[in-house]
């Protein structure tokens, strides 16, 4: 199985690219920070983001998910993110990188689960709010920087998908997959 990973800012377009991807009949690992962003506030935590335990809770969703995903006979398969967006999120949000996260790194440096081309989402140039989405087009922007450097430290190769309608950016990605 190939893995590949999508990622970039919020507010990208990863959601849309992944589930056309998915439509597609590809296999898709869903993200798993809003997902814990939408439970915490469903339980009253207004935002989750602010305590030190959100990364430990988003790297342990994370993982199970990935471990999850491993068991798949898919040829290939896309994950929204992964433990590395988490560790982009901790430097983003000013959190050390909990143990938790950095032996989910490690795992994921040492078992080579994904492929190093990630497939990293370009800003659309605006940002829209939600009720997990908090941030500011200005804040895109730094955590896209951010996010950029935490992979190629961790020795993935970018692929930028820029900005263009939902099947040109689809089609880039396959084509890179040359399929």
């Amino acid at each position: 199985m190939q893995a590949f990973v999508l990622t970039g800012a919020p507010g990208s377009g990863k959601t849309s690219i992944i589930r056309q991807l998915e439509l597609d009949g590809f296999s898709v690992v869903e993200e798993a920070a809003t997902d814990v962003i939408a439970l915490q506030q469903a339980q009253g935590i207004a935002e989750p983001w602010t305590h030190a335990s959100f990364i430990d809770t988003v790297a342990g969703l994370q993982r199970a998910r990935r471990l999850r995903a491993s068991f798949e006979q898919a040829h290939i398969q896309f994950h929204d993110r992964s433990a590395v967006c988490t560790a982009a999120l901790a430097l983003y949000l000013g959190y050390p990188v909990p143990d938790t996260l950095a032996r989910e790194l490690e795992r994921i440096k040492s078992e080579t689960f994904f492929q190093k081309r990630v497939f990293f989402i370009r800003n659309l140039g605006f940002i829209t709010p939600t009720g997990a989405r908090r941030i500011t087009f200005e804040e895109t922007l730094r955590f896209e920087r951010i996010h950029e450097e935490t992979y190629r430290n961790y020795g993935f190769e970018i692929v930028s998908i820029e900005p263009g309608s939902l099947s040109d950016r689809v089609a880039v990605i396959k084509g890179a997959l040359a399929l």
